[in-house]
């Protein structure tokens, strides 16, 4: 009996490198490299969310904006939907670009001030008139506006005429108006309030579950991630140090600094339950234009000894559980249970 292979990845990044130069006060000479990204693969089915979590440094946006095409990879390979994008020419990344599409950080600076909602949704189809007829812009902008959750009447309104969670609604609108298969989220609910964040959240598992979207979902609060994530990436210096399913990473992290992240991640029902152990990392985060020899966590980490310096560990599969690029990898159970 014949069986299936599995469809091959969404998307499919490997060894991905990025890095940029770094020049000198007076004669502006590159005298070092500042190396953002070092090495990151990873994958995404279509249909599932990938979540990308560190601390404020580690490259998580230099990702997303190699994969996008804002910034060029050193080297390393990014496959989306059969396409490999670090050498596809420019007229061929414009084609592929529909399909992918990346919601920013900041809901108002990414909007332009200046124009209304309608001309900032419709200006998609103007860049790819093949999506959309001209004589159904007003139409279809309306109906976006209702499907993210917003007055379809104020398509006439400008960006600052809206808070802060209705701005990054329009954001979302504008993502979708190409109809891609891969959402980038860029820290896309870190700037707005915790009531604001859920329904945020909510609205876009519900176009994930209705739109057959993907999701590479960028955040350093890690139960934001555990919403709406199928599995998570932990990235440290430009490395992801750990990945594995949502339950299984959440509750059995194998990596110091995964093990650290989740216990600063408060209980909202911690009454009946033991004290969780509390970790605290000492030190600040290395510099990317010197990262530490060996293992980038070990100036920081409590477990750390002289191998540490030296090799720089695999992300491979530890304690048969999942990766984890520890050389002295340990459970930690019920971590965030």
């Amino acid at each position: 009996m014949s069986t299936e292979s599995p469809p091959p990845p969404l998307l499919s990044v490997r060894d991905l490198q990025t890095s940029f130069p770094m020049r000198s006060a007076v004669l502006r000479r590159t005298v070092g490299q500042i190396h953002a990204v070092a090495g990151v693969s990873f994958e995404i089915p279509a249909g599932g969310t990938l979540g990308l979590v560190g601390e404020s440094g580690s490259g998580k946006s230099t990702v997303a904006r190699t994969i996008i095409g804002l910034e060029k990879a050193r080297s390393g390979s990014i496959v989306f939907d059969g396409d490999e994008l670090t050498s596809l020419p420019k007229a061929s990344m414009r084609r592929v670009r529909r399909q992918l599409q990346m919601i920013f950080q900041d809901p108002y600076a990414s909007l332009n001030p200046r124009a209304t909602v309608e001309q900032i949704i419709a200006e998609a189809w103007q860049i790819h008139p093949d999506v959309v007829p001209r004589n159904r812009h007003r139409t279809e902008v309306r109906d976006l506006l209702e499907r993210v959750g917003l007055n379809p009447d104020h398509a006439e309104r400008y960006p600052h005429q809206f808070s802060g969670g209705q701005r990054q609604r329009i954001g979302i609108a504008r993502a979708l108006a190409l109809r891609p298969k891969l959402v980038i989220c860029d820290e896309a609910v870190s700037a707005l309030d915790v009531s604001v964040q859920a329904q945020v959240l909510n609205l876009l598992e519900d176009l994930r579950r209705d739109l057959g979207l993907a999701y590479l979902f960028i955040a350093h609060d890690l139960s934001v991630v555990r919403h709406i994530s199928d599995r998570v990436a932990v990235m440290y210096l430009g490395r992801i140090v750990e990945t594995a399913s949502q339950d299984e990473l959440f509750t059995r992290p194998l990596h110091p600094y995964t093990q650290a992240l989740l216990s600063a991640v408060p209980d909202p029902k911690p009454w009946g339950k033991p004290a969780r152990e509390q970790i605290i990392i000492g030190g600040d985060v290395p510099s990317p234009a010197d990262p530490p020899s060996g293992c980038g966590f070990r100036t920081r980490c409590w477990k750390a000894e002289e191998t540490c310096a030296h090799d720089v560990p695999e992300l491979t599969t530890r304690l048969e559980l999942h990766p984890a690029a520890c050389h002295f990898a340990t459970e930690l159970a019920g971590a965030a249970s």
